[in-house]
């Protein structure tokens, strides 16, 4: 029988990310191997199935890995307090175990497009396959063109990574945040990521862009940057 490819993750930091009044929680979840083991590695924009040892129910989901690619040694994870199995992950404490499985699915793989523009956008936790692809363009960053991130949320109180998206400029990666709705301290944009790429309307000719989040948001970008030149081909999902 072929060896099964689950295996046990601990539990080292649960960390909330959304701002402490916001009334939706959104943690960091970082795991490593339970013993001295080496963490498989993956690709940008791949994502693992995580359940809950010994249990059927909540039932185990797929959560996309926010990570450095090149030599992790550990796995991050936006997990937002919504259904039975994010819920129990958002209550998990230091040491607690987890079973998983993979690291899975087609990735965003940008090595055909050394040279290129490119372009990541996303919403909501929906940046977390996105994180471990700006991290793999740093790395290599010589390797492509203009580098741009267009991040959407619900309102200034659920974003999430500011600190590190402020810190993107020293990369030449250029960020957009954007909100739904906005509050009387936000001064950024208000409206959708795909207005934004509208107004910005960046060159498709020569470019590549990476999509994560919701389908509805998914559509609509991949109907806009359609619409800006952008080849089919050259519009990347990570599933």
């Amino acid at each position: 029988m072929p060896k099964s490819s689950t295996y046990r993750m601990r539990v080292k930091e649960n960390v909330r990310m959304t701002d402490p009044t916001c009334d939706d929680i959104v943690v960091r979840l970082t795991l490593t191997p339970v013993r001295n083991e080496a963490v498989r590695p993956f690709k940008a924009g791949q994502y693992v199935r995580i359940g809950v040892p010994g249990v059927d129910q909540p039932a185990p989901g797929y959560f996309a890995i926010a990570s450095e690619p090149h030599e992790p040694s550990s796995y991050d994870f936006f997990v937002k307090c919504a259904g039975p199995l994010s819920r129990y992950l958002c209550d998990l404490q230091p040491g607690s175990e987890l079973e998983v499985d993979g690291p899975m699915g087609k990735a965003f793989d940008l090595e055909p497009y050394r040279g290129y523009d490119v372009y990541l956008i996303g919403v909501g936790t929906g940046i977390a396959p996105l994180r471990s692809v700006w991290h793999h363009l740093i790395r290599h960053r010589q390797d492509y063109g203009k580098v741009a991130i267009y991040a959407g949320f619900l309102t200034p109180l659920h974003r999430l990574l500011t600190d590190e998206l402020e810190t993107l400029s020293e990369h030449h990666i250029d960020v957009h945040v954007t909100v739904e709705s906005g509050q009387d301290s936000w001064d950024g944009p208000i409206g959708y990521v795909q207005h934004a790429l509208a107004a910005d309307q960046p060159d498709g000719s020569h470019a590549v862009a990476c999509l994560a989040g919701m389908s509805a948001m998914v559509d609509a970008c991949t109907q806009t940057l359609q619409n800006l030149g952008f080849d089919d081909s050259r519009i990347l999902l990570n599933y």
